[in-house]
Formats: structure tokens, sequence, C-alpha cells
């Protein structure tokens, strides 16, 4: 393949970027960065401005979530690159591969407190897989490529490529297009001796529970994991970063594991004599206490990061590969025994152990957030985008969610930034522009990226807006109720402007309701909407989400919904 010209280190980045199929970036200009922002001039690629660097990055993250495809972003130095920080780390938490440029000073002010300089790689260097500052422009190509085959995988994540001014504006060599097949990932396979391990287990498992997590969205092995559960008529549950991997509609799911997770789902885990792991890591809101965690079981713990082995819980048999490969193979393994095992019967009673989560009481004429969630997902098209911010709506959007694919739910999990939930699903709606794609999203979080309705407005982007208004922090409110002696303390945000006059100010429509009778109306309204729109429900103040496990304890001091009259108002 015939080398392509490229005459600066600014348009050689962008060479590589458009080579390595990035077709949209999102970002903010600055004076270090400038000369990036020059080249974008007339470039194939599309940037898209966001009105804050955080939002980029999580915008980036949203794109990635919803595609599998690397997300970029870019910033300038000094502030520009020091607010990339959460979503990186909100990247590098979820396994999400996002790409991050920033500009930085000259090379001979990097040490000199120059204006606007932070070193940016010492302060990302925790929360990446990799940060590298390129100080030469014949490394760049090599550095960028090598970025974007870590932030891919075998476990996808973020990482960042620091380049100053003079090396963005340095003459270049020219550089070489890659073929596609030197783009792909080699396939780790996990061993034989093991996987055949894991069919002797489970012909002798009677009370066999699999959970899957994000790494199931990461591999694209959902269908693989849908093709296991339906071959043992297996009960199954998931992390929050797993919701979607279960066949819609498949009864043997028992829904979301952990903290708010549902009661089935936990009590089985706690009964289970076999625990299937795919792709998860045991995270605290998962397990609770370790020691007390699936106690009886058995683990196989299957993932493609053996760093994960042992580090929470012990597995008695560890699968390291790719997710696909491993569940392929176990797949092929059930479907020559003469004789394989059902679970139904155990599944029926994994079941029956307790349903979804029920709303929580309000008083009459109030309006119920759960009520609210119930009849949007009710409404919801079954290919819809759903993007959380992070609160008591976001565990209640997790437990109701009905999303058909696992990148169709899309939540700051691991890092549970709040303010993310509008910007990812703005990258979402990027990614794909003719699908329904709502951002459902708290008071408080809300207007930590409320200047995103600029993005939204300028782009024409048809994102729909669930917002869920008890004029609290809801979450850190309920613990204070719960675990604080209901000594509420900053969390009060009954001074809530008029978010629907806002969101018109940005000619963005809008309305609000206030009562059940209306929900539906307005719920089908604004999905059916051609452009943006924001749904503003003024909700109950002292709702709660339940069950709840409470940090560092395990399923047996779970709790469950209070009578009405034993809540007192904030």
């Amino acid at each position: 393949m015939p080398d392509t010209a490229a005459s600066t280190g600014a348009q050689l980045i962008l060479d590589v970027l458009a080579d390595e199929g990035v077709e949209t970036v999102f970002g903010y200009p600055g004076g270090a960065i400038m000369p990036l922002y020059d080249a974008l001039y007339g470039h194939s690629i599309r940037h898209i401005l966001t009105r804050h660097e955080q939002a980029a990055s999580f915008a980036a993250g949203g794109f990635a979530r919803s595609t599998g495809k690397v997300g970029v972003c870019f910033a300038t130095s000094g502030p520009g690159a020091t607010n990339l920080v959460t979503g990186l780390l909100d990247a590098q938490m979820d396994s999400v591969p996002v790409v991050a440029i920033t500009g930085q000073v000259r090379t001979p002010l990097m040490g000199t407190d120059a204006f606007q300089e932070a070193d940016v790689t010492s302060i990302t260097g925790s929360v990446t897989k990799r940060s590298v500052c390129v100080r030469d422009v014949a490394q760049l190509e090599r550095t960028l490529r090598a970025a974007f085959r870590l932030a891919r995988g075998p476990r996808p994540g973020s990482v960042l490529v620091d380049v100053p001014q003079d090396v963005l504006k340095a003459p270049c060599a020219r550089f070489n297009p890659l073929a596609p097949r030197r783009r792909t990932q080699p396939t780790l396979k996990a061993d034989d001796d093991a996987l055949d391990a894991t069919i002797d287990l489970i012909r002798g498992a009677r009370r066999p529970v699999a959970i899957v997590g994000g790494g199931a969205r990461s591999a694209g092995a959902t269908h693989l994991f849908r093709e296991f559960c339906a071959l043992l008529e297996l009960p199954h549950t998931a992390t929050i970063n797993g919701l979607g991997c279960a066949e819609p509609g498949d009864l043997r799911f028992l829904g979301m594991l952990g903290m708010h997770g549902w009661k089935a789902a936990n009590l089985a885990v706690n009964e289970a004599d076999v625990l299937f792991a795919f792709g998860m890591r045991f995270d605290d809101r998962v397990t609770g206490r370790p020691d007390r965690f699936a106690r009886g079981a058995t683990v196989v713990h299957a993932d493609v990061d053996a760093s994960e082995f042992g580090k929470v819980i012990s597995p008695h048999i560890a699968l390291r590969g790719d997710l696909r490969y491993t569940l392929a193979q176990l797949a092929q393994r059930l479907a020559r025994m003469k004789s394989r095992p059902s679970f139904a019967a155990w599944g029926r009673e994994a079941k029956a152990l307790g349903g979804p989560p029920p709303p929580d009481r309000t008083p009459h004429g109030e309006l119920s957030a759960t009520s609210v969630l119930d009849r949007f997902f009710a409404h919801a098209p079954e290919d819809a985008i759903v993007s959380t911010d992070v609160g008591q709506h976001q565990m209640w959007a997790a437990q109701r969610q009905r999303a058909s694919h696992p990148r169709n739910f899309l939540t700051s999990a691991g890092l549970g930034a709040m303010g993310f939930g509008l910007p990812a699903a703005i990258g979402a709606q990027f990614a794909f522009p003719a699908r329904s794609v709502t951002a459902i999203v708290g008071d408080g979080g809300f207007q930590m990226s409320i200047a995103e309705l600029a993005t939204i407005a300028r782009y024409e982007l048809p994102v729909k807006i669930l917002l869920i208004d008890n004029r609290r922090l809801g979450m850190v409110r309920q613990w204070q109720e719960l675990f604080y002696e209901r000594r509420y303390s900053a969390v009060d945000l009954s001074d809530n402007p008029d978010f629907v006059a806002i969101a018109r100010g940005y000619g963005i429509g809008g309305a609000s309701v206030t009562e059940a009778a209306s929900l539906d109306a307005a719920i089908v309204r604004m999905l059916a909407s051609d452009g943006p729109a924001l749904l503003h429900c003024a909700c109950y103040p002292e709702e709660n989400v339940w069950p709840l496990i409470p940090a560092g304890t395990s399923v047996n001091e779970m709790m469950e919904a209070r009578p009405l009259d034993d809540a007192v108002p904030a």
C-alpha cells in the first residue's frame, strides 16, 4: 500500500486516526493544541465541540460503550487536560476503549511552570492503561498506533497521548496506512484442562448460577453467554455492566446482582453450589463482605485479565482467555455430552426467591420516580439506547431496564461519576443518529453537565432527557436517613431552577409532569418528538431504593422497603 503524505505532526495525528477508523472526535480547543485544530479545518474527521472537556471524555465513552469502537477526545494543556481525568478513569474502570489526545506546552518550556502547563502524564498515569508524552515527531505514529491497540484490549481501557505544541507543528515523515488484518487482536485461549474441569463440575452441580459482567460486552460474547445459559436452562444474573446480556424475556434471568440488585439474584447466588463468573471482577457492590459471599459455591472465574483472579474472590477454576473462545468451547463440550444436565427446576426455584423490586410507597398525589421509570421502559422502543447519570435514579433504572443488548444501557458503574448521563447520550446519538437515545438523569447530576444542552441544540441531536427531580441528592439523603440518624447534611436541592425554562432557553422543547394521571401521555409525547426534548418529573423527595444490602455486609442483612409512615421528611 503506498505511503501517504503528512506535512506536520498535527496532520499525522488526524491521518492516523482516520486510518484507525475514527470518524468523530469530541473536544475543546485551546492554545497548546491549536495546531491540531488548525489541521482539523477541512479534514474528513468530524469534531464535536462540547461545552466542557469532561463532557468530551464522557461523550467519547458513550460513543465507545454503545459501539465497541474506540472513542476519541481532544483537550488542550493544563486545565483542559486535567478536566479529562474523570472521564478517563470512568472508561478505565468500566473497561471502555477511549483514547485522549492532549496538547502540551512547547518542549523547551516543559518543567518551567509555563502558562497552562501540567504534568498530565503523571496526573493520569494511575487512571489510564498508559499515559505518554511524545517529545519527538518521529515517535508520534508508533505511539498513536500503540495507543489504539492498547485501548482496544485484550481488556479495553483508556489511553492518553500528550503532544507538545512544537511536535504538533514539526514536519514529519510519511505514514503507512495499516492493512485491516494488523488491527485485529490475537485470541487468548483458555486452558483445555480447565475447560474440561468446568464441564466435570457442571455434571455434579445441583444449584449452579451464572453471573455475567461487562467483560461479555467488551468481548462481543453476549450471544454465546445466552447460548450457554440456554443449553443448561441455567439461572443467571448480571452486574450493572452486564445488564442486557440476558436474552430479553428469559424467565431464567434473575435480575441485577448486588447492593441494590433483585432479591432473587442475591439469594440464588448465596445458595449456589457452583458459581460461573463470566467477565466480572467481583466488585464490592456485588460481593459485600467477600468472606460471606457465596460461601457454599465452587467458583469458576472466566476473564481475559489474570490480575482479576483472586483479587477479591479466589476461584477454584480460572479460565483465562477471550470470553468468546471460552464460552464457545464450553458450549461445544456441552453439545457433545450424551446426557446434558438441565437446571430448569432449580431455575424456577431461584426465580421464586423474589421478583422485581416493587416501587417504594409515596403519599397520595405525589409522583413516584419508580413509577416514572416503569412507564418509561414500558413505552421505550425495543432497541432504544438509554444512558443514566448516577444516584437513586441510576439504581431504579438498572433494576427496571429492558435492554436487548449490553451496549444499549450506558452507565458509569465502577466510578459512579455524576454528570455522565447527558454527555454519554450525546456520544451514543452521534454513533447512532437514527436510534432512540434517552438520558435518564437526576436533578443533581444533570446540573453537572447541563451546559451540554448547547451541544445537543447546536448539532440538532434528537436526544431525549428524562429528568427525575426529587429536589434532593437522593442517594446521599437515603443513606443519611438509614445510617446517620436522619442528620440531613448538604442534600437539599429545593432551590432547583426551572429546568423546562432552561431547556427552552437552549431551543429545546420541554414539559413538566407532577401527577401520575398525565405521566403516560407525557412520556409518549417526549419519545415521539422529532428533535431533542426534556421531560421534567417532579417526584416525591423521600422515595428510597430497595432492596439494599448495606456496604460491607452480606445478603443476610438485606434491607427492604419500610412502611411509609416510618419516613421523616428531609
